[in-house]
């Protein structure tokens, strides 16, 4: 049996109500970038934000950003052509760099998200060019994408460094899932296919209800539950 989807309209109101009127509820929303915005972007960003989401996992977010000019300077403002040249020596003496956040595992993360950039941009022209095409509609196999070809981007790792950069995306925070729960759309773990197929397709009849991006549903659904 098909879920019952609650109104948007509904969804919307209740967000506002718990957040002083639509008036300020509109200013909290993400604006997603065009798709021809988003190609623009180098891909040398790409990885920096992605990296920089691998990093803050598991420790204060502030930490990260106090050293990450430092993580600029010691991968080459992570330049992708030169990620793929550094040798197995100098990436465990950037590893051991007290410059930045010591991890070994993390730090190894950059060499295989930059090849799995450089092989998407052998295919679409640039790994920007990849994500800016990929359809917002089907945007958990962008999420599949990511967590099979790149290093630590599964859970919510992908998604959030997706939508840092201005791509049109839903998250599953802990507060829209449990909005799905609550309304039995989605019953599996957060992390299974078949959670990912459900939630996108209410996010897909939430859409063509709103007119909205994603995100800004994504966020709505989350405002509305939490204040």
């Amino acid at each position: 049996m098909s879920p019952k989807y609650e109104a948007f309209e509904n969804i919307y109101q209740r967000a506002a109500a718990r957040h002083q009127g639509e008036a300020m509820l509109e200013t909290l929303l993400d604006k997603p970038l065009s798709n021809e915005a988003l190609c623009k972007i180098g891909d040398d960003r790409w990885l920096a934000a992605m990296t920089q989401k691998i990093f803050q996992s598991g420790i204060n977010w502030q930490v990260v950003r106090n050293k990450w000019p430092n993580f600029e300077k010691v991968f080459f403002a992570f330049d992708i052509e030169k990620m793929l040249l550094i040798s197995d020596e100098m990436w465990e003496d950037k590893a051991a760099d007290a410059q930045i956040i010591r991890n070994f595992n993390k730090v190894m993360t950059i060499r295989e998200n930059a090849l799995m950039m450089h092989e998407a941009s052998i295919k679409h022209g640039s790994f920007a060019k990849m994500v800016a095409d990929w359809p917002s509609t089907d945007i958990i196999s962008l999420w599949a994408h990511l967590k099979k070809e790149g290093k630590r981007l599964g859970g919510n790792t992908g998604p959030y460094s997706l939508r840092i950069m201005g791509k049109d995306t839903f998250i599953l925070s802990s507060d829209v899932e449990g909005y799905l729960r609550n309304r039995e759309i989605i019953s599996t773990g957060r992390d299974t296919q078949s959670a990912w197929r459900a939630a996108q397709d209410a996010f897909n009849h939430w859409q063509q209800e709103s007119q909205r991006p994603m995100s800004q549903i994504s966020q709505i659904i989350a405002f509305s539950v939490n204040h």
